[in-house]
Formats: C-alpha cells, sequence, structure tokens
C-alpha cells in the first residue's frame, strides 16, 4: 500500500466554517497549495495562518468540484516587494503650510500625514486577504 504524504494547507476560520484557501498561478488559474512542514507553511503565510493536514487525494478531492487542477507543493512568494510612493516636494510643502496655518490643530505638531486620499495602515493594522 501507498503511503500517503500529508500537506499541510492554509485555511480560513469563520466562526465554525474552514474554508480551504485557493491562490492563484502567474497566469491566473486557481490552484490549491500545500506546504512539507507547519513551519514552510508559517514562513510565507505568517504565523497565524490556519491550517488543516491533508493528503494529496483528499485536497484533489476538495478542488476537483472547484474546477481546480492545479497543486502546488511549498511555494515561492513571487510577488515584487512593495514600494512605498514618492512624496513629491509641492505636496510636503501643502503638509507643512497646513499644519502651520492652524496652530491648535492636533496635526500641526509636525509629523507627516499622508496626502488626502491615500489609503494607510496603522501599527499593527491586519490586511484583509481576499
Amino acid at each position: 500500500m501507498a503511503r500517503v504524504v500529508v500537506w499541510h494547507v492554509p485555511v480560513t476560520v469563520i466562526g465554525r466554517t474552514t474554508s480551504l484557501r485557493l491562490f492563484r498561478l502567474r497566469d491566473g488559474r486557481r490552484c490549491a497549495v500545500g506546504f512539507s512542514s507547519a513551519g514552510a507553511l508559517a514562513e510565507l503565510l505568517g504565523p497565524e495562518q490556519a491550517a488543516v493536514e491533508l493528503g494529496e487525494p483528499a485536497l484533489r478531492a476538495l478542488t476537483a468540484p472547484l474546477g481546480v487542477e492545479e497543486l502546488v507543493l511549498d511555494p515561492r512568494l513571487v510577488a515584487a516587494p512593495v514600494l512605498a510612493p514618492a512624496v513629491a516636494p509641492a505636496a510636503a510643502d501643502t503638509v507643512a503650510a497646513a499644519a502651520a496655518a492652524a496652530p491648535g490643530d492636533p496635526s500641526a505638531d509636525g509629523a507627516a500625514r499622508p496626502a488626502a486620499g491615500r489609503p494607510t495602515t496603522r501599527p499593527g493594522a491586519r490586511l484583509q486577504r481576499r
């Protein structure tokens, strides 16, 4: 009898519902991923990522009705690093002028503020993955 290799598969848990996380290949096709160890999963997706242990036959059985045929073992991060947007000198002058114009305003403390309409993240904020 063949030995079934166990994969650590990322899932999303909402209440009492556990859903398999699916990803996309570079060409846009959906795929399921598995990791050879819990450490490899945590290294790529973070220590808070929930996971279940599944054998390849079980993972294929779960993804087949969804039309997902690709399984990737131990994927690597292939996204380009995110670079902070450059602040134009004119925008920096506008922020400084607005802070000087309102001395009682909490934004007048000289701290850099994001440009209007630009989303920011707070320290410790968690980004939602879809």
